[in-house]
């Protein structure tokens, strides 16, 4: 049987606490929520009014420019969703 070697290149996050991995530890061992409030639209037709936002997420971390930024919806400006360049 043949073994197939993985190697881990890197670990990256993108959480209502952190956007990388060494944020997000400090955030956890410092007991931190990233829960509370939904600000990004209007809940008063929905029954709970709490969650986890990446209010701090920006694109341009990412590699977007600010014209692409404003054509994507949340989901699609995930960087992990992002097309490599040909």
């Amino acid at each position: 049987m043949s073994r197939r070697r993985v190697v881990i290149t890197g670990l990256g996050v993108v959480t209502s606490l952190a956007e990388n991995a060494g944020e997000l530890f400090d955030a956890l061992c410092a007991g931190r929520s990233g829960i509370g409030p939904i600000t990004r639209w209007d809940t008063s037709r929905y029954p709970t009014r709490i969650g986890g936002e990446c209010a701090s997420f920006d694109l341009a971390r990412y590699g977007f420019d600010s014209r692409e930024a404003r054509r994507l919806d949340r989901f699609d400006s995930s960087p992990w969703r992002r097309p490599s360049p040909p």
